[in-house]
């Protein structure tokens, strides 16, 4: 979407019908540095980010928007939102760090795992007393746990979803893109105030504190490139000879040129287009350019480097599957899957009684280790990653008597 078409969009219960004023755009180090006392002295803050990561291999913060309490109240109308501009020439976001680690200042995020990867990434913040919407509605086993959904049914405000494609990275923002990117966080201070009474009153809130907790300490892992990524491609291993090896070219080449323009690899090639490729094979830029799914403008300028690239590959040998061990890949032994089994279905049936997704009960790598593990006592039990003090008393008892009719560790 353009940003032309972004700046047209004006939903029906966007901020006129809200009647909300302006949020307050924050472009220097001062305007932060008068902000900060008052964010600080808040018993609670929201919190958002957007990024460019649909316009930009390397894809970064653009905005943080910030939502504070004027006074006891509900319904956004004591709700006052700051939009904070990281691009800004003047901008020096290291104040920000005070807030988020912060222990008496409770940060409330909905999925707060994606920001606060990226903020630990570009500004190495660290964090402490989160509170996060998306978590909180999963473990009360709300059907709609998206923000857009939580917002119509809670608030009855309906976003513009056209915004989550806008780009970020651009300037100067347009109105449209300032009015959503307020909306992220204008409610979740009076959505978490209703989400903590409800896991409250159904006696779920230390459970997700434990979760809460959780989200503080993740950390950003870089990835680098795998050039033997082109194997994972749907498709892929149906080609064989020349037209693997053209896969693995087109592949690489998509990788290079997407890094040389800071674009996405999507961006550059689609991975279905990857694999159409490999699969006819064109041997000129006007085949190239005959066929779906790629982008005329960029094929005019690079299409010739990649039918060459393509058409070389092709007549030398085909690529040899890689040879790599992944450790937490490795097959169990079979004492091991048999408990991992025998786990995964006590927790199926303990996530539909009580109403939640198999993963808010225990993740696969959870019972993954404690089927690896065996415990056969709570000590034990307690010791295995990613079980804490909340889901012990919860679980403990249940998955002891799962694993004790089950073979013993070798």
């Amino acid at each position: 979407m353009s940003s032309r078409d972004a700046g047209q969009a004006q939903p029906a219960a966007q901020l006129p019908q809200l009647n909300l004023p302006p949020p307050i755009v924050i472009r220097t180090t001062a305007q932060l540095n008068t902000l900060l006392p008052r964010l600080m002295a808040a018993p609670a803050v929201a919190v958002d980010t957007e990024a460019n990561s649909l316009y930009a291999y390397y894809h970064k913060v653009c905005l943080i928007q910030l939502s504070v309490r004027q006074a006891e109240g509900e319904n956004g109308q004591d709700v006052s939102d700051y939009i904070i501009d990281p691009l800004a020439i003047e901008m020096d976001l290291r104040p920000l760090g005070a807030l988020f680690a912060a222990p008496q200042v409770l940060k409330v995020f909905h999925a707060a795992e994606n920001d606060v990867l990226i903020l630990k990434r570009d500004y190495d913040f660290t964090f402490a007393n989160v509170f996060d919407t998306l978590w909180a509605a999963r473990i009360l086993g709300w059907h709609e746990v998206g923000l857009g959904a939580i917002l119509e049914k809670q608030f009855d405000v309906v976003m513009d979803k056209r915004m989550q494609r806008a780009n970020w990275g651009k300037r100067p923002l347009t109105r449209a893109q300032l009015s959503y990117a307020r909306l992220d966080t204008h409610f979740l201070l009076d959505l978490r105030a209703r989400l903590e009474q409800e896991l409250t009153q159904r006696g779920r809130l230390a459970e997700a504190h434990e979760v809460f907790a959780s989200m503080t300490s993740v950390e950003y892992m870089h990835r680098p490139f795998d050039p033997d990524g082109f194997w994972r491609l749907r498709g892929a291993r149906e080609l064989d000879g020349g037209h693997l090896a053209a896969l693995q070219a087109a592949y690489l080449w998509r990788e290079e040129k997407a890094r040389t323009l800071d674009q996405p690899p999507f961006k550059v090639l689609a991975d279905q287009t990857l694999i159409t490729l490999a699969e006819r094979l064109p041997a000129t830029l006007q085949e190239l350019m005959a066929m779906s799914g790629i982008n005329p403008g960029l094929m005019r300028r690079f299409g010739g480097e990649l039918v060459q690239a393509m058409q070389k590959a092709a007549a030398g040998p085909a690529p040899a599957p890689p040879k790599r061990v992944h450790h937490h890949l490795v097959r169990p032994d079979e004492g091991t899957a048999v408990r991992y089994e025998a786990l995964r279905a006590w927790r199926t049936a303990r996530a539909v009684e009580r109403g939640v997704d198999p993963d808010v009960v225990l993740t696969n790598d959870t019972l993954m280790t404690i089927a690896r593990q065996a415990p056969a006592t709570l000590t034990d039990l307690a010791a295995c990653d990613g079980f804490g003090p909340a889901k012990q008393t919860l679980y403990g008892h249940e998955i002891l008597t799962v694993l004790t009719m089950q073979p013993k560790a070798a």
